[in-house]
């Protein structure tokens, strides 16, 4: 994906036709996002949900290097110098999947990360988060990623949803 393509919000399908367009796409995505955006990863495993993030941390400029945090189910990522020049910003990479597997529940798991307050100066990025996560935010930006069993193609939809959109 070149850097000057348009990103379009509206649930189109884009096609990104090898692995590497996954990441790139996630650098162009860091483009539009700003301290509190909350950000939800869906598709199955495999997807490229975590490439995706670490196009998104490449494209903020966070340090670190980006993995799955599964086991660690959150981690912070500090700002540094942003390739577009705006304001460095935090990047909080969450891992969902194992929520609410310890016998507590999954909203009790999440309330516990304190998620709502790294919104107010991080992107927080939520691998397996839909229908979870939804609520920290007034908003935020739903990316459904799919991948062709056949091939490294994925189709990628991206939405930016309000909470009263979400109840619907």
């Amino acid at each position: 994906m070149a850097e000057h393509d348009e990103l379009f919000f509206d649930g189109r399908e884009i096609f990104l036709p090898e692995a590497a367009d996954t990441e790139a796409f996630g650098y162009r995505l860091a483009q539009e996002l700003v301290a509190g955006d909350l950000v939800v990863l869906d598709g199955p495993l495999g997807a490229g949900k975590t490439a995706m993030t670490r196009g998104i941390a490449a494209g903020l400029g966070v340090r670190g290097r980006v993995s799955s945090p599964t086991f660690v189910i959150a981690r912070e990522h500090r700002p540094g110098v942003r390739p577009n020049g705006d304001a460095p910003v935090a990047l909080v990479h969450v891992d969902a999947y194992r929520l609410g597997m310890t016998g507590q529940s999954a909203l009790d798991e999440l309330d516990a990360l304190d998620l709502d307050t790294d919104l107010d100066g991080a992107v927080v990025v939520v691998e397996w988060g839909e229908g979870l996560v939804e609520t920290l935010s007034d908003g935020h930006v739903s990316v459904r990623i799919r991948r062709d069993p056949e091939s490294d193609v994925r189709t990628v939809q991206l939405r930016r949803v309000e909470s009263s959109d979400a109840a619907s």
